[in-house]
C-alpha cells in the first residue's frame, strides 16, 4: 500500500511542478486594447509633458500637472515654498486633485505620473540598453531629472503609500534637494518577498507579472481598499485612476513593473533616523494597507517628525478626507 502511495504522491508532485513551468506561457502575452474613457475625456486630465534625461534610455516621457499656469488665477501661489506630489502604487497624479489647490496656494506645486502609470510614457525593459525604467534607482533618478528639468532646486515632497516611500529613498540620497517631507500612510515597513534575478527573469514569472498587472490595471482593486468607505469613490475618480488604459500597451508596462519590484526590496526603514528634514506623517484610522501603528512607529523613529491620525478615514485621506488632511498639513506649515 506504502508503494502506491508514495507513488501518487510523486505522479502529483510530478503534475504541480509541470503546471508552474507550463502553465504560465499560457497567458497571452499580446497587449491589452486600449479602453475608452466613460466618465471623463482625454483632454479633460491631460495637463502637461516633458522628457527627462534618463540613464540607459533616449529619454523619457513625464505626464505632469504643475500649478505656474497663467491661465489660472487660483493657482497662483502665495507662499515660497516648492511642492513635489507623489501618488502611490497603482494610483496617478489624480489622487491629489482635492489637494493641488490647497498646495497651490502655499508655492509652486507639482504632481506627475510616475512610470508607467497614468498618462507618462510605458517603456518596456527589453527596448532599453542595459536599463530599466522601474528600478528604484532609476524612480530617484527620474525624479531628480524632473525637478532639474522643471527648475525646482528644492521641495516638500508629499508622498503617499510608495509614494512615501520614494520620498524618504530621496531624502536619504540627496537631502540638499528635500527641504522637509509630507507623508500620508508611507509604505515603510513593507513585509513582500523579493526573489533572485534568475528566477525574475524567467519567462514563467515574467508571465506572471503580466497577469497580476492585467488585473491590478484593469480592476483597481487597490483603490477600494484604499477607502474607508468605497462608497465615496465617484465615477468620475474611477475612471481618472485607470487612466493609464487608454493607452495601447500599458499592460506590458505595469507587468515589467510588477517584474522588476520582485528583486528590489523596500530597504528605507534601515535609514529613517538618519533622515533629519522636517517631517509630517499622516495616517487613517481606518487603513487596510499600511497599519497605522507602521506609521507612529516610522514617526517616532524619525528625529524630527510629528504623527497625527485621522479618524474615519482609510489609506488615502487626502481623496476621502481632504478637509482633516488639509487643517493638519495647514497647521504644520504655520509652524515649519
Amino acid at each position: 500500500m506504502w508503494p502506491l502511495l508514495l507513488r501518487a504522491l510523486l505522479v502529483l508532485v510530478f503534475a504541480l511542478i509541470l503546471f508552474a513551468l507550463v502553465g504560465p506561457l499560457f497567458i497571452d502575452p499580446n497587449p491589452a486594447p486600449e479602453h475608452s474613457p466613460v466618465h471623463v475625456e482625454p483632454s479633460a486630465a491631460t495637463f502637461g509633458f516633458i522628457t527627462i534625461p534618463v540613464s540607459g534610455t533616449p529619454g523619457l516621457r513625464v505626464h505632469y500637472r504643475d500649478s505656474t499656469d497663467p491661465q489660472r488665477d487660483d493657482l497662483n501661489p502665495l507662499g515660497h515654498r516648492n511642492f513635489l506630489l507623489l501618488h502611490g502604487f497603482t494610483f496617478n497624479l489624480s489622487t491629489w486633485d482635492p489637494m493641488f489647490v490647497f498646495f497651490a496656494k502655499e508655492g509652486r506645486t507639482v504632481a506627475y505620473d510616475q512610470l508607467p502609470y497614468g498618462l507618462s510614457e510605458k517603456p518596456l525593459p527589453a527596448g532599453l540598453k542595459d536599463a530599466n525604467p522601474y528600478a528604484k534607482a532609476s524612480a530617484i533618478e527620474q525624479l531628480l531629472a524632473l525637478m532639474d528639468a522643471l527648475e525646482m532646486p528644492q521641495a516638500i515632497l508629499v508622498g503617499n503609500s510608495a509614494g512615501g516611500t520614494l520620498a524618504l529613498d530621496v531624502a536619504r540620497r540627496a537631502p540638499e534637494r528635500v527641504s522637509g517631507l509630507i507623508l500620508i500612510s508611507p509604505w515603510v515597513y513593507a513585509n513582500r518577498p523579493t526573489f533572485p534575478a534568475w528566477l525574475v527573469n524567467s519567462p514563467q514569472m515574467k508571465r506572471i507579472s503580466l497577469l497580476l498587472g492585467r488585473y491590478l490595471g484593469k480592476n483597481m482593486p487597490l483603490l477600494d481598499l484604499a477607502y474607508a468607505n468605497p462608497e465615496r469613490i465617484s465615477d468620475e475618480r474611477r475612471e481618472l485612476a485607470a487612466d493609464h488604459s487608454w493607452t495601447p500597451g500599458w499592460d506590458l508596462a505595469w507587468g515589467a513593473l510588477m517584474n522588476r519590484s520582485l528583486i528590489d526590496a523596500v530597504t528605507v526603514s534601515e535609514s529613517l533616523a538618519d533622515i533629519t528634514q522636517p517631517t509630517l506623517i499622516i495616517a487613517g484610522a481606518e487603513d487596510q494597507i499600511v497599519k497605522m501603528a507602521d506609521s507612529a512607529r516610522a514617526a517616532n523613529t524619525m528625529p524630527n517628525a510629528e504623527f497625527a491620525v485621522l479618524p474615519e478615514c482609510g489609506h488615502v485621506p487626502h481623496e476621502e478626507c481632504p478637509d482633516l488632511v488639509r487643517a493638519i498639513i495647514a497647521d504644520w506649515l504655520r509652524r515649519l
